[in-house]
């Protein structure tokens, strides 16, 4: 077990559980470290996200809006941003993700319930936030051609990339405003499953929502594709379909509404591939490459709406045609 961060102890005692018994929980792909906290009846949840490679402010003031506005996010009880400490409430071990792999007869249940959030959240106006505007597109976009293209041996044409997604994505900027508050990272593994666990079906638990820090003010779309295209979990096209369609139903969406879908999945998923190949190339972390095939599907079938056209003409011009078929090729 690694060592406990310095200060950890110095917080809780100020936090009032100086008494309480620390268990680390296992990360994931970033800086931040996370501690359930238990003392007696009592139990919450430390996150350290130590400066300057992490800055808790922004998940505090995504929590203190999506509180303000009804939605679930874990209470705040104690901060110490500075030092990076924040002591939470402790939603517990039932992550979407852990219940649909323990019951995937309720995987549509489920999704409904994920689903409503979701059209919850796009009833408020968008918060506080930076905009989901074109830059910020190009650059997570391009992490792509920096990373993968390099460790795969690829030769290509990364003005013509830039170009294609400048294409591909303007005619949803105007669509996208006044814009609603976008999760960026909302999928089965970052919603929980608030309530008494007896009543098996999710739709009778409340959606608990974690990782938020990064939101944006952007396209309702984007978190809906973060749900249904999950690098982590296979989501069939049936399933994807069918929340598609309940999300459109209730949420009003207008006939833009697929073609967006598909250029925010297909922005996303081009994303994705180059953040899973950069954990590998820089950070040493080869496990998320097993999920680049899953993605490489999802952008594929996103690559194949007309609104796609000139990033998939790029795609057929400049990764060869095997490495595609190879759910992206082997990277090493």
């Amino acid at each position: 077990m690694s060592e406990l961060p310095q200060g950890l102890h110095e917080f809780l005692a100020e936090a009032g559980w100086g008494d309480a018994a620390i268990e680390p929980i296992p990360g994931d792909a970033s800086f931040r470290r996370y501690f359930r906290i238990r003392e007696g009846d009592k139990r919450a949840m430390l996150m350290h996200a130590p400066p300057p490679h992490e800055d808790p402010q922004p998940f505090l003031l995504v929590a203190q809006w999506l509180s303000a506005n009804g939605m679930r996010a874990p209470e705040i009880f104690a901060q110490n941003p500075r030092e990076g400490w924040v002591l939470t409430e402790d939603f517990g071990n039932d992550r979407m993700r852990d219940w649909l792999d323990e019951n995937p007869d309720g995987e549509t249940s489920a999704y409904e319930g994920a689903i409503d959030a979701l059209v919850e959240l796009h009833t408020h106006d968008p918060g506080p936030f930076s905009p989901y505007d074109m830059a910020t597109y190009q650059r997570e976009a391009a992490l792509l051609a920096e990373w993968y293209a390099p460790a795969l041996g690829l030769d290509i044409d990364a003005a013509g990339y830039e170009a294609a997604w400048s294409e591909a994505l303007d005619p949803l900027l105007e669509r996208q405003q006044p814009g609603v508050t976008v999760l960026r990272d909302y999928h089965a593994e970052n919603i929980m499953l608030l309530g008494d666990p007896r009543e098996n079906a999710p739709p009778n638990r409340s959606q608990g929502l974690i990782d938020f820090q990064d939101a944006l003010v952007g396209h309702p779309a984007y978190d809906l594709v973060s749900l249904l295209q999950d690098a982590r979990r296979d989501v069939s096209e049936e399933l994807e379909a069918e929340m598609l369609a309940l999300y459109v139903l209730k949420a009003g969406a207008d006939e833009h509404f697929a073609a967006d879908y598909a250029r925010l999945g297909a922005q996303r998923n081009a994303k994705i591939v180059g953040i899973f190949t950069r954990l590998y190339k820089r950070d040493g972390k080869p496990r998320y490459l097993d999920m680049i095939p899953r993605v490489w599907a999802a952008m594929e079938r996103d690559l194949a709406h007309p609104a796609l056209a000139p990033v998939a003409r790029w795609f057929d011009a400049n990764i060869p045609d095997e490495l595609r078929k190879a759910g992206g090729g082997t990277i090493t």
